[in-house]
């Protein structure tokens, strides 16, 4: 299992790697079929940050959260929220089959 954390016009410091790394540690607890992460941090302009959670799983398209705000860790706390309930819902989804 990879988890990528990449930033795009933003220099992506070891502390916000580790904080998107344990964030998105919450959704491999979630499902099993998790075979890649990536997490792409972008700042529009000088005050707002954008985080992706891209979650690639088996036998599924991926899973996209997305979030902007004005704090790059609030940003990435809120896309992996959104990626981790998308995850939870397919989870809950092949149970009921």
């Amino acid at each position: 299992m990879r988890i990528e954390v990449t930033g795009r016009r933003l220099d992506v410091t070891d502390a916000i790697r580790e904080h998107a790394e344990k964030k998105v540690e919450k959704i491999l607890h979630r499902f099993d079929g998790v075979q890649e992460i990536e997490v792409i941090l972008d700042q529009d302009g000088s005050t707002e940050f954008t985080a992706e959670t891209i979650v690639h799983v088996v036998k599924h398209d991926s899973f996209v959260g997305r979030a902007k705000g004005d704090d790059v860790y609030l940003a990435i706390d809120h896309a992996v929220d959104k990626a981790a309930r998308q995850v939870q819902e397919f989870k809950e989804r092949l149970r009921s089959h």
